[in-house]
């Protein structure tokens, strides 16, 4: 969110895996990482010579690495599936698990162009039912070529799985985390802590797109005396298990002098995991949005307004105490999650509460507007890098049910940790054939801090699989490549990466599940936390869409999806950064919690699968249509949030959605919402608004509720739907 400053107002199950007990950590150590046979196909592009109905039964649903879905063919002769690895690959084994319908007769055949093949295996003796097949080759692309069914029916595999060498020496895991992770020790100085966040601070207060990336991580004790302020793309970090493991006399501040007060674009930027003792009772964390405040332990206020309390346009925080007042003042909205506070001050237009102890009331919404739910249904909160034995290891959270207050309250927060050995940690200048190289052997990922151009998609196929980005690690796709996709597997965990769009046009900026994902992960679900999405402002970026969720039950906390106002020369505008969608979910049963989606150019949100909850939707339409119909013809804009129109169960809680059309006051947006109208689809807390009267929103849902229109920036509000 940024008004410009002429405006009067503010805008804004691992394979392997076994659990020890060290030094009273559960800690989870895997199968060796040395393993010279990887796994090639899972998630890659699969094509097919026929599928058995249109629609259903798609060859990629045979390199998904679920073994509940299945491609199926046509009832003839001949018939293939094949895979395209992305690059040519030294083939040595390939795993065929065939549905009853099986092949008898079939070859393995590999090619580089899917034109002319190679048979590298052939028989007329097949059986079905689960194969290993050793095979010698070299091909891009790798097929079953059918020849003679086993039953009348078509040929049918639950999975095609191609394996081959790592075409190098093994990847190792563990090592450095880089030079900008800057690490403290309490038996520093106070002086020479403050100097150097101080200079990191000079470096990054106002560099708003620049391409510095930092982490300040405070190893386990006590600090005295420090001021640390928070620039862009900066992480504050506690190293212990636990926030009170590390101990700050002093404060970690966010103001907004660097903008003449105005918080509306202090964006990308958190601290976690710490315990801070402010020196005048409060702490100012004066924030907008991609700026979590996660794991924090406050003893006095948290002040979330800038010095003179000036414009600010929303937040998160989620796992944190807080001894005194969350201090909303000038904050627009607001997201707290799974905390506990004394109490609460202020509410301007969207204050969400969900699992927070010691909640206001929302009784009364909208006046004043606070939507509060005593429980969170389910989340696992985001991984994080701490010290284990004096060695770094990333501690990953259980899974909680029908949960408030922190996760920390009754001692260590429940999980388990996994050391540093069991990851790659990438580097700036890393390929993405490196990366995926380290992800087939086996180990977790970890970016250090940096910028990532990638070639080619990444691809997580093992489930439990942890990716962590460090100090705002970005991550920008070249040549349109869609730079990462999560396979349909169980309890993946993505977190702390900013995903910018390259100058090519990606179809999606991150993907969690592929095209038709079925599965039931509601015992074992994804997460996509602290995950940000940018379309221009840096450089001139292009994706259709954002996130793109197909698989069920992914729990996504805390995502900032941003097409960009404003930001360097020449990277901004209608036509110059382009972007249909911050967020498209097919899957079932897929909760949101905190979403951030603004200035896409056609429905910001869309919902296709059902079960479907969100809690918090922060969104602003685009700033910049030049002209209704430049928009959309045949209707008035499109709303922030879209329902399919076939989906009959969906819920969702505290949304607003706000207009500030400066560059065509004129234009009316027809609704905010937009949803199907059944007894299963229901909406609360709702409003928008026009933001210094710069376009109108005519209706809050469908064709209900007042226009948000005029000078006075008063919201339009329904309070539940149907």
């Amino acid at each position: 969110m940024s008004v410009p400053r002429r405006s009067p107002w503010r805008r804004g199950a691992a394979g392997g895996l076994v659990a020890v007990l060290v030094a009273g950590l559960t800690t989870i150590t895997g199968s060796s990482a040395a393993a010279a046979e990887v796994l090639l196909s899972q998630g890659k592009p699969a094509t097919a010579s026929s599928t058995e109905a249109p629609g259903a039964y798609l060859a990629a649903e045979a390199v998904d690495g679920n073994t509940g879905t299945r491609w199926s063919s046509a009832f003839t002769d001949p018939q293939w599936l094949q895979v395209d690895l992305g690059t040519s690959q030294a083939i040595t084994r390939v795993e065929l698990n065939w549905e009853t319908a099986a092949a008898k007769a079939y070859q393995i055949q590999v090619s580089d162009n899917a034109s002319s093949w190679t048979t590298v295996y052939s028989t007329t003796t097949s059986t079905g039912g689960n194969q290993s097949v050793a095979v010698t080759g070299t091909g891009r692309y790798v097929r079953m070529y059918g020849t003679q069914r086993t039953t009348t029916y078509g040929y049918s595999l639950w999975e095609f799985k191609v394996f081959g060498e790592t075409g190098g020496p093994t990847v190792p895991g563990g090592g450095s985390l880089g030079a900008n992770v800057v690490v403290f020790d309490p038996s520093m100085s106070s002086a020479t802590i403050q100097a150097r966040a101080d200079e990191i601070f000079r470096q990054q207060e106002s560099a708003q797109f620049g391409t510095g990336r930092y982490v300040l991580a405070f190893k386990p004790g006590t600090y005295n005396n420090l001021n640390i302020q928070v620039g862009f793309y900066t992480s504050v970090v506690g190293l212990g298990q636990n926030p009170q493991d590390v101990r700050i006399n002093g404060d970690i501040t966010v103001d907004a002098g660097w903008f003449q007060g105005n918080a509306t674009q202090n964006f990308w930027r958190s601290t976690e995991n710490l315990s801070v003792y402010p020196v005048n009772g409060a702490n100012r964390w004066a924030v907008s949005q991609a700026a979590p405040f996660r794991r924090m332990d406050v003893h006095g206020d948290l002040n979330l307004a800038p010095n003179g309390y000036g414009w600010a346009s929303g937040g998160y925080i989620a796992d944190s105490r807080i001894s005194g007042s969350e201090g909303q003042y000038s904050q627009q909205q607001w997201f707290t999650r799974n905390s506990q506070i004394a109490s609460n001050t202020n509410a301007v237009w969207n204050q969400m509460f969900l699992g927070v102890q010691g909640a206001p009331s929302g009784a009364a919404y909208p006046n004043p507007p606070y939507t509060t739910i005593a429980a969170t249904p389910v989340i696992r909160e985001k991984p994080y890098l701490y010290q284990s034995g004096g060695d770094y290891a990333v501690f990953v959270p259980s899974l909680r049910t029908n949960s408030s207050g922190v996760s920390w309250a009754n001692g260590n927060t429940p999980g388990a940790g996994i050391p540093l050995s069991q990851f790659y940690v990438a580097k700036p200048g890393d390929t993405a054939a490196r990366i995926n190289q380290a992800l087939a052997q086996g180990l977790n990922l970890i970016f250090q801090p940096g910028i990532y151009q990638i070639d080619q998609t990444i691809n997580v196929t093992r489930a439990n699989t942890v990716v962590l980005g460090l100090g705002y690690a970005t991550i920008i796709p070249v040549n349109g490549v869609t730079p990462m996709q999560v396979a349909d597997v169980d309890g993946v965990k993505i977190a702390g990466i900013l995903f910018d769009a390259g100058t090519t046009n990606s179809a999606n900026l991150l993907v969690m599940g592929p095209n038709g994902s079925s599965a039931n992960h509601a015992a074992n679900p994804s997460t996509v936390q602290d995950v940000f999405f940018r379309i221009g402002g840096y450089i001139a970026g292009k994706a259709t869409n954002s996130l793109l969720v197909n698989s069920n039950n992914v729990i996504v906390d805390h995502i900032w999806a941003w097409r960009a106002d404003h930001g360097n020369a020449g990277t901004y505008g209608w036509n110059v950064a382009t972007g249909d969608s911050g967020l498209i979910v097919n899957g079932q049963d897929v909760i949101g919690y905190g979403l951030f989606v603004e200035h896409y150019q056609k429905y910001e949100v869309i919902w296709n699968g059902n079960g479907g909850r969100t809690y918090f939707l922060q969104n602003e339409m685009p700033y910049d249509p030049p002209t209704q119909a430049a928009w959309r013809t045949g209707a008035n804009g499109y709303a922030a949030y879209k329902v399919a129109d076939s989906v009959t169960t969906h819920e969702a809680w505290g949304m607003g959605s706000y207009c500030y059309f400066n560059v065509n006051p004129s234009i009316h947006a027809d609704r905010g919402f937009e949803v199907p109208v059944r007894s299963g689809v229901r909406l609360h807390n709702l409003l928008t608004v026009s933001l210094g009267g710069n376009g109108v929103i005519d209706h809050v849902v469908n064709t209900t509720g007042g226009p948000a229109q005029g000078t006075a920036t008063v919201p339009s509000y329904v309070v539940n739907f149907p």
